[in-house]
């Protein structure tokens, strides 16, 4: 505990600590042993200053030409890109994932702040015929004002990238609230901000518990517009409270599945589903959770896959070589753990399910990945959100009813068909119930400059993140009729 760095909020221009002088410590996942750092324990009163901050900065930087605004991106991204390295071993500290992700992650975000630096000075507005030759009528597009940006702690850098970019270049004003388990990541996103020279107030950092100061930044009059992404329960609370001047859009969670129906397919499926599912600990919103398979291939599927996913390295991602980190906190640990125990009920365990516990896993939260087969449609696992290296794998009949069983769902985000059947795969893009379709892909990932969302209760039915898409959510429109 020795020479723990500690860490503040930057509020209106300033790094400062909690009104309340209380912090909280973020342990590395892989050894518990290891604090990354000490972080302010935010009370209401901080998040409403910065909210306040905000508020104040919107009206001068609404103001601001849009190529200045591009500019402090451009300079962000950069700086993001110059200590990518540094940054993606904090992160891998923190959070868990394999030190080249953590540094891809960052990289990420750098690109996702050129994209939108570019991408929003062609945004332009309308003009309409008017019966009245004396009139023009056209619209203006204007920022909406202050905008919360809460964020998870399992793509802590380029999730609140992409949220606070496309916010940024459209003229609002941000409150940035990073998850608790993974602050630093996103302390280093807005340093970033503060080193390319954005005005004071204009970006605001506060950490802390979402019971201590969600309320403040969910229900505040001043803010116009929140972005979430994180567990659907939490997501549909934040809606809840918000006004109806408020302005919502959440990014929730997924059971997505990938469909595989023809023995020609296995090896192909077997490796999207090891990269779709294990990858990051299986702690991706579009991770593959489900695997749908055909009745007559699903032995060989099955053996292919276990021998695939018991080959896998499980360990520290700052160890070259290996495939699947920790879990990110000893909450979700017991998550996963209980599913596994309530998976060995209703299924058949198939290689997996235990804690790795001894030698060099002793100080931290690793699980094998498992897989289930057998796995009947209306079970827990099949159905409920597990968040981690587990996979289900529920046998079908045919394409129709891989349909059904994958439509079968709350949830709407992502889903996955292999197959070399063209037909089939314009069937399955309008016959899926996703937001995210693949076809011979993870369900995981995404582009920069693409629409990203789910469907039901996967997220909100308002906007889209990503892509020029992005920035609808950050603007509102105005209609103006000019006489002569």
């Amino acid at each position: 505990m020795t020479n723990v760095p500690t860490f503040l909020n930057y509020i209106d221009g300033e790094w400062c600590a909690s009104l309340a002088g209380a912090t909280f410590d973020n342990v590395n996942p892989a050894d518990t042993r290891d604090v990354v750092g000490r972080f302010q324990a935010s009370t209401e009163a901080d998040a409403l200053a910065a909210v306040r901050a905000a508020s104040s900065a919107f009206g001068a930087w609404k103001r601001l030409a849009p190529a200045a605004r591009a500019k402090i991106l451009l300079d962000a991204a950069a700086y993001l890109e110059h200590h990518a390295d540094r940054f993606g071993e904090e992160l891998t500290r923190e959070e868990g994932k394999q030190k080249a992700l953590a540094k891809d992650e960052f990289v990420r975000a750098a690109q996702t702040l050129r994209f939108y630096a570019v991408e929003a000075q062609s945004y332009g507005s309308e003009t309409y015929p008017s019966d009245d030759a004396g009139m023009m009528v056209y619209t203006v597009r204007e920022p909406l004002g202050v905008v919360t940006v809460i964020s998870p702690w399992n793509f802590p850098v380029s999730i609140p990238a992409r949220k606070i970019a496309p916010a940024l270049i459209c003229g609002n004003t941000v409150v940035f609230k990073p998850a608790s388990d993974a602050p630093l990541s996103g302390l280093r996103l807005a340093e970033a901000f503060v080193e390319a020279g954005i005005p004071k107030g204009v970006l605001n950092f506060v950490t802390g518990s979402a019971g201590a100061i969600g309320s403040a930044l969910v229900g505040a009059r001043e803010v116009r517009a929140i972005s979430f992404t994180g567990s659907t329960a939490a997501g549909e609370q934040i809606h809840r409270a918000a006004s109806l001047s408020t302005r919502t859009q959440m990014e929730l969670g997924g059971k997505n599945p990938l469909i595989v129906l023809d023995a020609d397919d296995i090896d192909r499926a077997v490796d999207l589903t090891v990269k779709g599912g294990f990858s990051l600990a299986g702690q991706a919103c579009t991770g593959t959770s489900r695997v749908l398979v055909a009745r007559a291939i699903r032995a060989e599927f099955v053996e292919r896959l276990a021998a695939r996913a018991t080959a896998l390295v499980v360990g520290n991602g700052m160890t070259p070589g290996v495939d699947v980190g920790p879990l990110a906190t000893a909450g979700q640990l017991r998550t996963v753990l209980d599913y596994i125990a309530v998976g060995m009920k209703e299924a058949t365990l198939v290689c997996g399910g235990e804690q790795l516990k001894h030698g060099e896993y002793a100080h931290g939260y690793f699980v094998m990945p498992t897989i289930f087969s057998g796995v009947p449609r209306d079970a827990r696992i099949a159905r409920e959100e597990i968040f981690g290296p587990v996979i289900a794998v529920i046998d079908v009949d045919d394409y129709d009813d891989a349909i059904a069983v994958a439509n079968d769902s709350e949830y709407g985000l992502a889903a996955a068909l292999v197959t070399r059947d063209a037909q089939l795969m314009h069937r399955f893009a309008n016959d899926i119930e996703a937001g995210t379709v693949k076809i011979n892909r993870t369900t995981t990932g995404n582009l920069v400059n693409a629409p990203f969302g789910g469907l039901k209760r996967s997220s909100t039915a308002t906007f889209r993140e990503s892509g020029r898409n992005g920035l609808e959510f950050y603007l509102q429109t105005k209609t103006v009729y000019r006489g002569a």
